[in-house]
């Protein structure tokens, strides 16, 4: 691996010749220690820092920008031991595309876990580690888990865009976690916990040793995590679709149990009664079967003993395992210049099991399966059957790898112009992101052709392949009709899939900077600074699917491989103006303003700005804001993606019960595409569905990249005030307004989207990207990919106190409270067509507050937190559910009715207690009160229940202890 090229090279050259070049480094945040402060190695120490949102070194801390700061101790009180379970705690924090809880989905950021900041969407957060890019998979997100807490001096989230300083993808904010850097001596730590019902169980080791001396430091750390599943049936809240009030509603329609009906082959017309195979036991999949090949043996229509409830074999949280190597080096070469170098590897390994796959003839519909009139198995010999049942035998596991390789290295330093001290740095960056997957549980298609063709009973009196005289070799007859109890295990393993594919983001990332004072206010209002850099990044990827499933030929969703890469130049300049200085009404004025230019060779060039001030009327009052420009550069997913087969879970906007046929636009539309007004989207038995969003019968085309793509723009004001009373010293007051707006949205539509794009919004494009089809109208052949379209934007306030209250002899406290009022969330779907506000409807809750309270009495420690969810609206399931049915609101997409679940609220405890031998200990509670999450009947982004896939499922008791050498 050669990472010091020539563009590196010259770099270099460039830095030591000439001393230019700034610090895109370590990045912090309302701290007044920087690295340069805590190293007295550092090769020409200064009183400035870098605060996250900005290039230019300073003494002064105080920002413009919305940031706040988690340390260390404020992670270790929460309990928790992932860095996404650690931001999903912001209370600016939305709801996870991913999450522990989305077993069911199949790609490459299944099992990690990302931030989405104002519910904008993770690829609109940039995410830093010690102020410099971190890895992201080709779809842009990053994934959080491969980062061990337990290295973490703090992490600084700046909640506003910051594209002019920092690039792509800092639309809604920038979070910067900062390592552990400069440590003496060696550390141990370690946490244990688990849920109250003995599941969940979570570990976290990790051993950090260090030395820092004259001319350089070292530190290395190692960790391992360990998170246990949570299974779905263990719990009511997750064991059933749409809850423990609901439980036939949400049973699947196909059973493990054999289904039929005659075909022709050649036609693919079906005809004749439904025949289910008589059986033992009920929905839960335990059971005996009768014998399969005696047309007696079976009965007409599926009843609800015939049907299955898929959470039964389902995680409801997948487990993860993951371990990690980090170390950091610095070397004063002389004076002015000092040698930094930075290596991390971690391995995650996660394990998802979904249930048996839902199988029937027209799986892959453009190769069609079914049982042979000479299969010895066959009730109608001599007839083709179509087919329908769920292998249950066979629950669909993957187990997937993701490897993640980071280094950098490069040089800094210092040196004076005239009075002022100017600082540089140069360096390169290297983020490799692999993933792989194995899976099983799918079905070999080909195989399965053959185990359902002709066989016949040899004389042996075992059941073989082919006919007397021409047995076909390695093949082995399944019995699909006769359910799990007459299946065996050569059948089982000749069926089943075993699959493989691999992924693969790589970034290069060169970078040249500086910053100084230019000179001083002649009126005495500080030091004019500035900073300006260059950055030249290379962006490469591929994803090469299992080659059977991506030929169609098991039941896997068919993908395509992707393959792209480009790259991009880029400059920036920022100055730092001071207007006023301890002036009557100004204390302090200043401005900021940073511009930066990037070139792609794949879409062009963009600019763009941002401006902000701050003002000090009095010494107690900061009042500070930003207007700033922001962009997020297309995906190598969103632009090379191959495209895959989905099974969507959608709506049809037609259907008499779940749809929209009391909106008169869709009623109309409905009625000129020819259906009528008692139309009922089926499931896959042919019956009418029983709830909202329900699995479709037939694969959509969804994902598919887009060459054409244009980056997103976005447009972010904040206003606030920081109030920090000189008579209540040790108390602080916040209060900022946001408002991000986000046009040309690059969209991967969802099949909810495409309908209610034709039928609400009568938007001809999409009524052409699906069809009906002829015989039963239901909607076939959905077609949706990866446009610019439409835009996004919210606002709100977010408000925090902080109180550190004088110290008493019953202890020290503080007193903290954060809280986000969401004012609004806007969406337009596409320019000229009428937006939607979603605000107060699920994951877009008005109100969301965090509340602590923390004391200290010697070696003795506890903290008391709340977490608060705000109400929002749910679907009315029928007239018993639903206390608002007279709402109705054109951005209510679930009318008419609606259901109010009220405000939820969290609470958390931990005692601590510093021990004699320089060790600590803490043991603690998340959930004391044992609250579980309401059923919600809209989307939620769980795979099993319906629940926010963010809240505690129960009670969670854990221990941590801390050892200092």
């Amino acid at each position: 691996m050669k990472l010091l090229d020539n563009k590196l090279t010259v770099a270099v050259r460039l830095a030591l010749s000439l001393g230019a070049l700034v610090a895109t480094g370590t990045v912090f945040a309302q701290d007044a220690s920087s690295s340069d402060q805590a190293n007295p190695q550092s090769a020409k120490k200064l009183e400035t820092v870098t605060v996250t949102g900005s290039r230019i070194r300073s003494a002064d801390i105080e920002t413009a920008q919305p940031v706040a700061t988690i340390t260390q101790a404020d992670i270790q009180k929460t309990g928790l031991v992932s860095v996404g379970d650690i931001l999903q705690n912001l209370t600016v924090a939305g709801q996870p595309t991913f999450s522990k809880a989305s077993v069911l989905l199949a790609n490459a950021e299944e099992g990690g876990q990302y931030v989405n900041l104002y519910n904008l969407g993770e690829q609109r957060v940039l995410v830093l580690v010690n102020g410099k890019r971190w890895m992201t998979s080709l779809a842009g997100f990053t994934d959080m888990s491969t980062i061990p807490a337990a290295l973490i001096d703090h992490i600084d989230v700046l909640k506003d865009g910051a594209s002019a300083v920092y690039g792509s993808d800092a639309v809604s904010g920038v979070v910067n976690i900062i390592l552990k850097d400069h440590y003496n001596g060696a550390e141990f730590s370690g946490s244990v916990g688990q849920n109250q019902k003995g599941d969940g169980t979570q570990q976290a080791y990790s051993f950090t040793v260090g030395s820092t001396g004259d001319k350089s430091s070292v530190v290395f750390s190692a960790s391992y995590n360990k998170t246990d599943p949570v299974w779905a049936n263990e719990r009511d809240i997750t064991n059933y679709t749409y809850g423990p009030n609901h439980i036939v509603d949400g049973l699947s329609a196909t059973g493990p149990w054999g289904r039929f009906r005659t075909v022709d082959p050649t036609t693919g017309v079906q005809s004749g009664p439904t025949y289910v195979l008589n059986h033992t036991g009920s929905w839960n999949g335990i059971g005996t079967g009768a014998d399969s090949t005696q047309i007696g043996n079976y009965h007409s229509g599926v009843t609800t003993d015939d049907r299955f409830n898929p959470s039964e074999q389902m995680m409801a949280q997948f487990g993860s395992e993951l371990k990690s190597i980090f170390t950091q080096a610095s070397y004063n070469l002389n004076d002015y210049v000092t040698f930094k170098a930075t290596g991390m590897y971690s391995e995650r390994n996660s394990t998802t099991q979904t249930a048996g796959y839902p199988l029937n003839s027209l799986s892959q519909p453009n190769f069609p399966i079914y049982i042979s009139p000479q299969s010895y198995y066959n009730p109608l010999p001599g007839q083709s059957l179509f087919f329908t049942r769920r292998t249950v035998e066979l629950p669909r596991i993957s187990n997937e790898s993701a490897k993640s390789y980071h280094f950098d290295a490069g040089f800094e330093g210092a040196f004076d112009v005239g009075s002022h001290t100017w600082n540089w740095d140069t360096g390169f960056d290297y983020n490799k992101f692999d993933v792989s997957s194995v899976g099983n549980g799918n079905l070999n298609l080909f195989n399965l052709k053959k185990a359902l063709g002709p066989s016949f009973m040899d004389t042996d009196g075992v059941v073989k392949c082919g006919a007397a005289g021409a047995i076909i070799a390695n093949c082995v007859p399944f019995n699909i009709l006769g359910g799990p109890s007459a299946s065996n295990a050569a059948a089982l393993n000749y069926i089943n899939a075993l699959e493989q594919s691999n992924q693969q983001s790589l970034t290069k990332d060169y970078t040249a900077n500086i910053t100084g004072g230019l000179f001083d206010i002649p009126w005495g209002a500080g030091t004019l600074s500035f900073a300006a850099g260059y950055e030249h990044r290379q962006i490469s990827g591929y994803s090469n699917p299992d080659e059977l499933a991506s030929a169609g030929y098991t039941t896997d969703l068919a993908a395509k491989p992707t393959t792209g890469k480009y790259h991009t130049d880029e400059v920036y300049v920022e100055f730092n103006i001071p207007v006023l200085k301890d002036l009557p009404g100004a204390r302090e004025l200043s401005f900021d303003v940073a511009s930066r230019y990037s070139h792609y060779n794949n879409f062009g060039s963009t600019t763009n700005s941002k401006y902000s001030f701050l003002w000090k009327p009095i010494d107690d009052l900061i009042v500070r804001g930003t207007f700033a420009h922001g962009f997020r550069a297309p995906t190598l997913d969103d632009t090379f993606g191959g495209g895959s087969q989905s099974f969507d879970y959608y709506t049809d906007p037609c259907d008499a019960r779940f749809g929209e046929l009391s909106n008169p636009t869709v009623a109309a539309a409905c009625k000129a595409a020819g259906l009528s007004p008692t139309f009922r989207q089926v499931d896959n038995t042919g019956k009418p569905i029983s709830g909202p969003d329900t699995q479709g019968n037939t694969p959509f085309n969804t994902g598919v990249g887009n060459a054409s793509l244009q980056p997103e723009y976005s447009l972010s004001r904040t206003a606030g005030l920081v109030y920090s009373p000189s008579y209540a010293p040790g108390l602080d007051f916040t209060l900022d307004f946001y408002k991000i707006q986000v046009r040309n949205v690059i969209t991967a539509l969802s099949a909810d989207q495409v309908l209610d794009f034709c039928y609400v919004y009568s938007i001809q494009s999409y009524c052409n990207s699906f069809s009906r089809d002829p015989v039963n109208q239901q909607v076939i052949n959905l077609n949706r990919g990866n446009v610019n379209l439409g835009s996004l934007s919210t606002s709100g306030y977010t408000f925090g106190v902080n109180y550190h209250l004088p110290e008493f002899s019953f202890g020290k406290f503080t007193v903290t409270l954060d809280t986000n009022y969401l004012k609004n969330f806007i969406q337009t779907p596409q320019p000229g067509s009428p937006s939607q506000d979603l605000v107060g409807q699920f994951g877009l809750p008005h109100f969301r507050a965090n509340l602590g309270v923390d004391w200290q009495l010697g070696d003795w420690g506890a903290t008391w937190g709340m977490r608060y969810y705000g109400a929002y609206k749910d679907e009315c399931w029928d007239a018993t559910e639903c206390n608002q049915p007279n709402y109705n609101n054109s951005s209510w997409a679930y009318g008419p009715g609606a259901n109010r679940k009220g405000a939820i609220v969290y609470n958390d405890a931990q005692v601590r207690y510093q021990l004699p031998w320089n060790g600590s200990i803490a043991v603690g509670a998340r959930d004391i009160f044992d609250k579980h999450p309401p059923t919600v009947y809209v989307p939620t982004g769980a795979s099993t229940g319906h629940v926010d896939p963010t809240l505690d499922l129960g009670r969670y008791f854990y221990v941590q202890y801390n050892q200092k050498f």
